[in-house]
């Protein structure tokens, strides 16, 4: 729930359609009224400052990138300049938040506008940053945009997006314009508010990695010792495997499941419909293999048939960030198919369990091996080919049900724990965006607001009142029982 912070003692109707009151003392102006285009060309070459612009982290150095580094061409004639303090919008992305100030002097892509504050001496370039970040904003730029539609890929990202805002189109849009002190003052509101937040966010995302990790070791120990700590032990035949209970074995994937792993369907996917197979990709299951709510997306049922999935399939992810992340298709009422980034294995239910496979696969033993297949590839991609091979401990039947039940009551609490953590995430992300568009669009007055001059470590009291997050019911852990 979002504090109430003080309200402007006047407001006065707007004449803008997605915003239908500001304070008195505003203006309504052009955005070409507001800042300076700067459209230097790097010719003759000024910097080879490489520089790029990103949703999430803004204006950054393109030496620092770690994916997409083939898209900067050697000529730097070819492109911008950004100097210090401009603010740089992607053109064909700006709709979804690719806007950010550049702390660094460097040439840029010629796709991007670059605006400088110089105008009446006012600097403006983070107040716009912030209100051109705002999702109301970005609605506005959304119904100018002009090219192919993104689609939301349901997790706070988004697949291909390419609605081109013109340059006339953006320097005639209207925007709410405060006087410069008043932008600044909202600019430092803001960069407090939210380094707080983001510190917030960073200490409970730590929290979740720990948690992960402990589940991990937990899994990892039952699927490598067993259960009977006097059990007897051998050699596993794979170095990084070490020992394992007298009696097991080691085998390959491939010779644990019915026929051949399997590609999935390389279709494009539809809305979702009530009569057709529901379309299973990456983006649908999160990292604990559990199938999202809000990314529905279906595939025409004559195209899906060969793809249709049994109970207890487990989908590995074989490319992206995601690459080795797996899903269990289990108790799911209704059809469902999977695309084409996915690999299916089905397994033999005569050997091992389908629910013993799926722990093992969030086990750390592996996650070695998938460092240890990266790190003989140039890429992270594991295909059929390296799945199959991938070493699968194998107890007995029963020990792998024996197995499966003790990691569920053991990682019950983490799991209810790691729920209740992202909860509170999604609630400090919608308190974020809310907070942004309340102070960039004249709701809140902040004036007033004092800010310290150091942001005190560790210190969440405030936030933690602000945001009124009511866990469902105790914590059940302690913080020094994971560290």
């Amino acid at each position: 729930m979002m504090k109430k912070y003080m309200q402007y003692a006047k407001n006065k109707d707007c004449d803008l359609i997605w915003l239908d009151k500001i304070p008195e003392h505003w203006e309504i102006l052009s955005f070409r009224n507001i800042l300076v285009e700067r459209n230097e060309r790097n010719s003759p070459i000024k910097s080879k400052e490489r520089l790029s612009l990103s949703i999430n982290k803004g204006v950054t150095l393109y030496a620092d990138k770690t994916t997409n580094l083939d898209r900067f061409k050697d000529d730097f004639t070819k492109y911008k300049l950004a100097h210090e303090d401009d603010l740089v919008l992607n053109s064909m992305n700006m709709i979804v938040g690719a806007v950010g100030v550049s702390n660094y002097f460097g040439c840029v892509s010629p796709i991007y506008y670059t605006f400088t504050s110089d105008l009446n001496n006012c600097n403006s370039t983070k107040f716009y940053e912030y209100l051109f970040r705002s999702k109301i904003v970005q609605g506005v730029l959304f119904s100018l945009g002009r090219g192919l539609i993104a689609k939301d890929r349901g997790d706070g990202k988004y697949n291909t997006l390419r609605l081109k805002v013109s340059r006339g189109d953006l320097r005639s849009l209207k925007l709410p314009n405060p006087s410069c002190l008043e932008q600044n003052q909202i600019a430092s509101f803001l960069n407090y508010k939210i380094a707080k937040i983001n510190r917030f966010i960073l200490k409970k995302k730590q929290l979740i990695k720990l948690l992960n990790e402990q589940k991990a070791a937990i899994i990892s120990q039952a699927v490598t010792k067993g259960l009977d700590p006097n059990a007897k032990m051998k050699p596993s035949g794979i170095e990084w495997l070490g020992d394992i209970p007298e009696h097991w074995e080691v085998w390959r994937l491939k010779y644990l499941i019915i026929g051949r792993l399997k590609y999935g369907a390389n279709e494009s996917g539809g809305d979702f419909k009530e009569n057709d197979p529901r379309y299973i990709r990456i983006t649908d299951f999160d990292k604990s293999g559990k199938l999202r709510d809000d990314t529905f997306c279906s595939l025409n049922s004559k195209l899906a048939e060969p793809y249709l999935l049994k109970e207890g399939d487990i989908l590995f992810a074989r490319s992206g960030g995601t690459v080795g992340k797996t899903f269990q298709f289990k108790n799911y009422n209704g059809k469902a198919c999977y695309a084409g980034y996915l690999i299916k294995a089905e397994p033999n239910n005569q050997l091992i369990k389908s629910d013993y496979l799926f722990e093992y696969t969030n086990s750390g033993v592996y996650d070695t091996w998938k460092s240890f297949i990266f790190n003989k590839a140039t890429i992270e991609n594991i295909g059929a080919d390296k799945y199959s091979q991938l070493p699968v401990i194998l107890p007995t039947v029963k020990e792998q049900i024996g197995i499966v039940n003790f990691i569920k009551s053991e990682t019950k609490v983490i799991d209810k724990t790691i729920s209740t953590i992202e909860k509170e995430l999604s609630l400090v992300e919608e308190y974020k965006t809310a907070l942004i568009a309340e102070a960039v669009t004249g709701k809140i007055d902040v004036r007033d607001f004092e800010i310290p001059e150091i942001l005190e470590e560790g210190s969440y009291e405030e936030l933690e009142e602000e945001l009124s997050i009511a866990a469902e019911g105790e914590t059940e852990y302690e913080t020094d029982d994971i560290e």
